[in-house]
């Protein structure tokens, strides 16, 4: 895996436009010789070609890949625009982005962005120029990226939702993460479980996130109190904080958490608070992370394919680029509960 870069939390200055004619006259080279350059073609010397890209860096000169591209240009080398890599959502996207890329003979390049800042232009300025761009939009960091990028860029995005408003974007794709949390909720309830209450993400967007969503409609539908959902982030120890006020009240029998992590630490507060699990309380947790089936006891989740989703994401990528031969875009597997020993009906 090459990393190109990491993206320090500020914002990118404006550079002016430049276009090719510019970075051969400030290079002192034809237009042909800078063309090459960017494509990494051979017969050009690397002191030219160390010259011609300082130029390019200088100048913020960009090329129109998208343009190149259907006009039978190769675009080999991809960016993947991603948060932060520790979340297993996004690392396992990541892998499964890369490995179709490598598979197709792409040059793979990754720029991790911060949370508080939206740095696009600065991820593109750090890789080779031109090239094209997958984004892993599941937090506010990641959709900002998206929304920055220029029209001219040729991208793809897994993204945390399909659109609220207005038609799919055909060069985006998500799972179905509202369906995922409401059949969670559901089985708590099979269980024999009064209500359920929900520890949750964060949004990537000012709506309600999905799988909050989820939770609420399977709780509307079954005729269910709906409890306030309980403000979480994306750590054990959001999860820890979250409910430690929560597990005093021994009504409370059953927490459905928005991701694994979460999971974990509401297991720690619950032992914390001699509540047994799955005795007296079910834990059920999101994302089938690797560690899920190790904790004691092992962890109930929805196990989601996000590296189909990242070979996915990949393939439109691929299609958008060279629809004449770009191979069918892959599906991936649908949600899925993976029943371990943290959940039970709950005792008498």
């Amino acid at each position: 895996m090459e990393v190109t870069g990491h993206m320090p939390a500020q914002d990118a200055p404006r550079a002016r436009s430049a276009s090719i004619w510019d970075v051969a006259r400030v290079a002192g080279v034809s237009q042909q010789t800078v063309s090459r350059v960017i494509n990494g073609k051979a017969r050009v010397s690397e002191t030219t070609r160390a010259k011609v890209l300082q130029v390019i860096a200088e100048l913020g000169y960009r090329p129109n890949r998208l343009a190149q591209a259907l006009a039978g240009g190769p675009v080999r080398s991809v960016t993947v625009l991603t948060s932060d890599t520790a979340l297993w959502g996004a690392a396992a996207t990541l892998r499964g982005m890369e490995e179709a890329a490598r598979t197709a003979g792409f040059f793979v390049g990754i720029s991790v962005l911060e949370r508080d800042s939206g740095q696009a232009d600065i991820a593109l300025r750090l890789n080779r120029p031109g090239e094209a761009v997958m984004v892993i939009a599941f937090d506010d960091a990641g959709v900002r990226a998206l929304r920055a990028l220029p029209a001219d860029v040729p991208v793809a995005a897994a993204v945390e939702r399909r659109p609220d408003d207005g038609p799919d974007d055909p060069w985006q794709i998500w799972l179905d993460d509202r369906a995922a949390a409401a059949h969670a909720t559901r089985y708590l309830l099979s269980l024999g479980h009064r209500t359920v209450h929900y520890v949750a993400i964060p949004s990537s967007t000012s709506a309600l996130p999905q799988r909050t969503q989820g939770w609420q409609d399977a709780l509307r539908a079954a005729g269910r109190p709906l409890p306030e959902s309980l403000p979480g982030g994306w750590s054990p120890r959001s999860g820890y904080l979250a409910v430690r006020s929560l597990l005093a009240d021994r009504s409370v029998t059953a927490i459905l958490c928005g991701n694994d992590d979460l999971a974990l630490g509401v297991m720690r507060a619950a032992r914390e608070a001699g509540r047994d699990i799955p005795g007296d309380l079910s834990v059920v947790g999101f994302d089938d992370s690797p560690t899920s089936a190790y904790l004691n006891p092992a962890l109930t989740t929805v196990r989601l394919d996000f590296e189909g989703l990242g070979r996915a994401c990949f393939g439109l990528l691929h299609r958008r680029l060279d629809p004449q031969n770009a191979p069918a875009v892959p599906a991936w597997s649908e949600p899925e509960l993976i029943v371990r020993e943290s959940s039970a009906p709950p005792s008498a």
